[in-house]
């Protein structure tokens, strides 16, 4: 067994385990007692065993129904408490991972990065999460129960032949050993098969769920057609990968077949010839030949449960992995009262994304003074986005170390610090709720009044009081309703509304128009008075709101690239 099998067992009550274990047990005895019913019947024509033959065929039935009612219930039980598992997981991701903030990202604190750790996308959880654990319906209700009866019954059947025709035991026992032998073979090419299947599937859906969520972005750049190409390319891979693994379990079941046809024809030819001889009992002989197929058939159904679990095996794979991903730190205290803007000092800071040979950023060093405005520039790829991350916790540097208020940040407790974050993102996503619950996503406690002040900071109190419900408005999904201007006006209200010391903006004006920036700037003016700022710009009119302004390239900050915010406007 495989750990992650072990780990799935583990998930099951031991009661639940001893049930289904007696359920197998009575089985295997219900199985035997028919086998010399049956003979008997045969071999002497006689009528009277035919009564209880027909009762233990129905108590093989009803202990076949108990089973699977059983399984069931521990399979919905065991899938229910993963994904409790996995929803309780913190938001965000290992140490290590590089992954960009998702759409889920807000402005004033992050509300989660990843799904469950590891850098997974939303898309591949929400997969794993239906999908993927719904797979394990066949390794609970199946391939246990099958099991625990390949552990119990052939050793029924073989006592029971060795008290009948030891030499045909004999055959038995030597062969029986051949048929798990065989499917362990196969299985674990079966397995590999799978495993691929599964993560082709997960990338197929996080790949179309994201797809779904930027579509008006990519009707806007007429990139629809590319990724209705992409999609089905995807789709294409995952039903080749599928086909494939069918393949394998097929032969594979084909090749069991083989192994216990030949294996139940070495007892059968030798039974035949001694019954010709008279050497054997004819009652003998029908026992024989009805128990030994027994003797197989679980191990051969043993396999072809292992199959049909085989996804759902791979899936849990993935789900202990991200139970099993080390958890953010926490604990740590924040030097200085969270109303203070706090000073920035990056040293040495040194970032490879993993599997990349290209560093993302190679000794940066920067200070951020408490209450400075400091904007980065330079082109795309330059290491922007990742020295964000690097501040906001999200990325841990392969070297060097970043320092608030004196402190390492590895030491602070990093949901804290992000709680003293506003974030003002290119693409603030907006929920199906009223404008208000939307402006108060990064402070849900806070009060009417204070959310009317914010969006008045923002600019954004003019098209609100325009809207058909003012504050109460609900918005669609997305922002659904509203333009992109109107959008980033409330990303800034709703970090203003947190009353963080450090705001962080990552070029938020990228895709308005001139009108809809100067309303931008006008309230993000009012967001940064008296708080420490890293700004992510191109555009001249953020870059007029930095008091200095840093370039870099290639991961580096460039020499002689420093400049005043004004300088670099004009």
């Amino acid at each position: 067994m495989k750990p992650v099998e072990r780990r799935l067992l583990r998930r099951l009550p031991r009661r639940v385990v001893v049930v289904l274990a007696a359920l197998a047990v009575g089985q295997g005895v219900l199985l035997v007692t028919q086998a010399d019913l049956l003979a008997r019947a045969i071999a002497g024509l006689e009528a009277w065993p035919l009564l209880p033959l027909a009762g233990v065929v129905a108590g093989r039935a009803v202990l076949a129904w108990v089973t699977s009612g059983v399984a069931g219930r521990a399979a919905a039980t065991a899938k229910r408490e993963l994904r409790d598992a996995l929803l309780a997981r913190p938001a965000g991701t290992s140490a290590g991972t590089c992954p960009e903030p998702s759409a889920g990202t807000s402005a004033g604190g992050l509300v989660g990065t990843s799904a469950g750790g590891g850098g997974a996308s939303a898309g591949e959880r929400v997969t794993l999460l239906t999908r993927g654990l719904d797979a394990l319906d066949p390794f609970f209700t199946g391939y246990v129960p099958q099991l625990l009866a390949a552990c119990v019954v052939p050793v029924l059947v073989l006592a029971r032949l060795f008290t009948a025709d030891w030499a045909s035991a004999l055959v038995v026992a030597a062969t029986v050993p051949l048929v798990p032998v065989f499917g362990a073979l196969v299985g674990m090419r079966t397995a590999a098969l799978t495993g691929r299947q599964w993560g082709l599937l997960q990338r197929l859906g996080g790949h179309f769920r994201d797809v779904l969520a930027g579509l008006p972005t990519l009707r806007e750049f007429g990139r629809t057609g590319h990724q209705s190409v992409v999609v089905r390319e995807l789709a294409g891979e995952h039903r080749r990968a599928t086909v494939g693994a069918l393949r394998v379990a097929f032969l594979s079941s084909l090749v069991l077949e083989l192994v216990c046809a030949l294996s139940v024809a070495l007892v059968a030819v030798p039974v035949g010839l001694r019954l010709m001889d008279g050497a054997m009992a004819l009652s003998t002989g029908l026992l024989v030949l009805i128990l030994t197929p027994e003797a197989y058939l679980p191990l051969r159904a043993l396999g072809a449960r292992f199959h049909a679990s085989a996804e759902g095996v791979a899936a849990a794979e993935q789900a202990f992995a991200a139970l099993d991903a080390p958890v953010e730190r926490g604990g740590g205290l924040l030097p200085r009262d969270r109303a203070v803007a706090p000073e920035i000092v990056l040293e040495d800071v040194t970032v490879r994304y993993p599997g990349s040979e290209r560093v993302a950023l190679e000794g940066v060093s920067l200070r951020i003074a408490p209450g400075e405005r400091v904007a980065v520039a330079g082109p795309s790829g330059a290491g922007k986005s990742t020295l964000l991350l690097v501040l906001l916790g999200l990325v841990t540097p392969e070297s060097g170390r970043v320092l608030v208020d004196g402190v390492d940040l590895a030491e602070l407790d990093l949901a804290e610090w992000r709680r003293r974050i506003g974030w003002v993102p290119q693409a603030p996503h907006l929920f199906a709720a009223s404008v208000a619950d939307n402006i108060r996503l990064g402070a849900p406690d806070a009060p009417d009044e204070r959310v009317v002040e914010a969006a008045r900071a923002a600019a954004a109190d003019g098209f609100i009081g325009a809207l058909p419900d003012g504050y109460a408005t609900v918005l669609g999904e997305g922002g659904a309703g509203l333009s992109a201007g109107q959008r980033q006006r409330l990303a800034v209200a709703r970090a203003y509304v947190t009353g963080a010391p450090l705001m962080v903006l990552d070029e938020p004006s990228a895709r308005l128009d001139l009108a809809s920036e100067r309303a931008l700037v006008e309230g993000a003016e009012r967001l940064l008075a008296g708080r420490t700022a890293l700004i992510v710009a191109h555009r001249p009119a953020l870059l007029g709101l930095a008091g200095r302004v840093v370039r870099m390239r290639d991961g580096r900050l460039a020499e002689d690239g420093t400049e005043s915010g004004r300088e670099a406007a004009a």
